[in-house]
């Protein structure tokens, strides 16, 4: 596939420019990767098209993703250049407020993003939208690719008790679909009762893994450097929930992951018999400059996916929590809240979306009995999210 046949939903927007674009004032929820092939951004496009843009929003990380995780909120700001307001969505508010939304006719939607469920991209989409609804607002989602590819779902659904602003819809930690199609589904099966359009993408199928549409990575938030690094993701954002590195404070994070007491050789011995597909660990040593064990030597493995296709990153993440907790009984720990805005529940029960997981993890049931539990509710929403499906 030549990167000529795939056009991002920024893109397509001005190939035929709808009259609505001139007409009404727009808003816009971005980041500074959302740009199209050429490295434009989609606020320059919005004006250099003739659209009246009255204000930015940015999402988690700041509209430069210059912000670290975990709460670390950004400001709002201006934009020189436009003269127009950025109001953040990751301070004293997770979506706009009535008073933002009156500054705007129709919302415009610009987000990557990495096909996991606690990734907050789409989590402050659905808030948007549920604002939008509230005020009679249109939404515009311009879709770009899932970089881990739209066939592969996995996990767990999130449980609604268990929400939080890392999981607020009901769906699998891997969930396969593009931000124009949880859009969708957000409005189909969600209850979120907005006027919703989504510009879709052009020339992407589900298969595609993001090497395949030959565009350039532009890192999404300050922690995901690689695509590669949004394939492990969906399984290493665990460990944000306990005492072990993810890697932050290095040029690998979720690549690599350790602790100063891991027990190397006892980890692997965990890691080999549970017969992983698609990965290798290799041992290494490293310190990170900030985070977790910040300036400690932490023990630990680079994590080589051999096998994109076979290799199943929240499989990966649950093996490691059961081999973690069980080895390193008297060292490893659930961290505390708060965590992301939830000031009760630990940090592990709303990242993996219900709270009696945990409880298997700590117990030492089975791995392939845990996953087949929620195979019937997996089933569900592939049935359910087919008929929000853009691609084939």
């Amino acid at each position: 596939m030549s990167s000529d046949e795939i056009r991002l939903g920024c893109e397509v927007l001005f190939e035929a420019t709808p009259r609505w674009f001139f007409s009404h004032r727009l808003g816009l929820l971005a980041n500074q990767a959302s740009v199209d092939r050429s490295f434009t951004h989609i606020s320059s496009l919005v004006s250099r098209h003739g659209g009246n843009l009255a204000c930015l929003f940015s999402p988690q990380h700041g509209f430069y993703a210059e912000k670290q995780a975990n709460m670390r909120e950004s400001r709002d700001n201006w934009d020189p250049s436009l003269r127009i307001p950025i109001y953040s969505l990751y301070s004293g508010v997770r979506e706009p407020s009535q008073e933002m939304l009156e500054k705007v006719d129709i919302l415009l939607v610009d987000l990557p993003d990495v096909g996991t469920r606690v990734y907050t991209y789409s989590i402050t989409m659905g808030l948007c939208m549920e604002a939008a609804a509230r005020a009679g607002i249109k939404v515009v989602v311009l879709d770009r690719p899932n970089p881990i590819s739209g066939e592969h779902v996995e996990g767990n659904i999130l449980r609604l008790d268990y929400r939080s602003f890392v999981g607020r819809y009901p769906i699998p930690m891997r969930h396969g679909l593009t931000m124009g199609e949880l859009a969708h589904y957000f409005v189909r099966e969600c209850g979120i009762q907005c006027d919703l359009e989504v510009v879709p993408l052009r020339g992407w199928r589900r298969e595609v893994y993001f090497p395949d549409t030959k565009l350039a990575w532009v890192f999404p938030s300050p922690n995901m450097p690689t695509w590669e690094t949004s394939l492990l993701y969906p399984g290493m954002v665990l460990l944000e929930g306990t005492n072990i590195s993810e890697g932050r404070g290095t040029t690998l994070p979720f690549q690599i992951f350790g602790a100063p007491f891991i027990d190397q050789q006892k980890l692997m011995k965990h890691l080999e018999k549970a017969r992983l597909e698609g990965v290798i660990f290799r041992p290494i040593c490293y310190e990170p400059i900030f985070d977790k064990w910040a300036g400690q030597a932490c023990f630990g493995f680079q994590i080589h996916v051999t096998n994109r296709n076979t290799f199943r990153p929240y499989k990966l993440g649950l093996v490691l929590l059961q081999a973690l907790y069980h080895g390193h009984k008297n060292d490893f720990k659930w961290l505390p809240p708060p965590y992301e805005y939830e000031w009760i529940k630990q940090p592990i029960d709303i990242l993996l979306g219900d709270g009696m997981l945990r409880q298997r993890l700590e117990n030492g049931d089975d791995l392939s009995t845990v996953e087949a539990s929620w195979t019937n509710e997996l089933q569900e929403f592939k049935e359910r999210s087919a008929q929000c499906l853009l691609y084939q």
